[in-house]
């Protein structure tokens, strides 16, 4: 009986399941840059707002601490966002008249809160709690980035969960002094190593992997 398929054949046929390996692989490499990507993340995505808000114009320049907006970061899950009336303690008087910021004295006249944009949402299926990592001496910068240096706000950081257990597997590393969580520009001082094991104690600071701590 003559032979039906060519020799070439069974080199054919190797060559297409490796390559189909080698595809389903750079497949997966792709998926897997493509979803921590910024394009998936939003990371690093300045998020229109109704107002042009510039942290690096309030908090670098003038100097505004965190929680004198966001007043309940200390307290609840939720850091808070500011009511008009917040705005309006400075701006009643400094840039009064400017058109760019009619919106918020149109939300003051009409009592109508100001419809800001999230951009660090988290899904419905995350708990996140700025208390407990406030009361832990977790610095804002670890996860916001240098807001202070943002004339618009974007997300710093991908908010993935590799992202948040990468800090929940060694959390001591980014512990700080808690009059000093708001601080941006703070560095460690010389010889902290051990003052942070210090604080890691007085803290309570702990590990916290399970799957409960963020999912409930």
């Amino acid at each position: 009986m003559p032979q039906i398929f060519h020799h070439s054949t069974n080199t054919i046929a190797k060559a297409t399941i490796f390559g189909g390996f080698l595809f389903g692989a750079g497949m997966l490499f792709l998926f897997s840059a493509l979803d921590r990507g910024g394009y998936w993340t939003g990371q690093n995505e300045v998020i229109p707002q109704p107002i042009p808000f510039s942290h690096d114009h309030h908090v670098a320049q003038i100097g505004i601490d965190c929680r004198y907006c966001h007043t309940t970061v200390e307290t609840t899950a939720f850091a808070g966002i500011p009511p008009t009336e917040t705005c309006m303690n400075c701006h009643s008087q400094i840039w009064a008249d400017s058109p760019m910021l009619e919106p918020v004295r149109e939300s003051f006249r009409t009592n109508t809160p100001i419809v800001w944009s999230r951009v660090h949402d988290l899904p419905d299926f995350v708990y996140f709690d700025h208390s407990i990592h406030v009361a832990k001496g977790v610095g804002c910068v670890s996860c916001h980035g240098r807001v202070d240096q943002m004339p618009l706000m974007f997300k710093a950081k991908s908010l993935q969960m590799q992202w948040c257990l990468d800090c929940h597997k060694d959390p001591d590393s980014h512990i700080r002094p808690r009059q000093e969580v708001t601080n941006m520009t703070w560095k460690e001082p010389e010889g902290f190593a051990a003052t942070r094991a210090e604080l890691v104690a007085e803290y309570h600071v702990e590990s916290m992997i399970n799957c409960s701590t963020c999912h409930r």
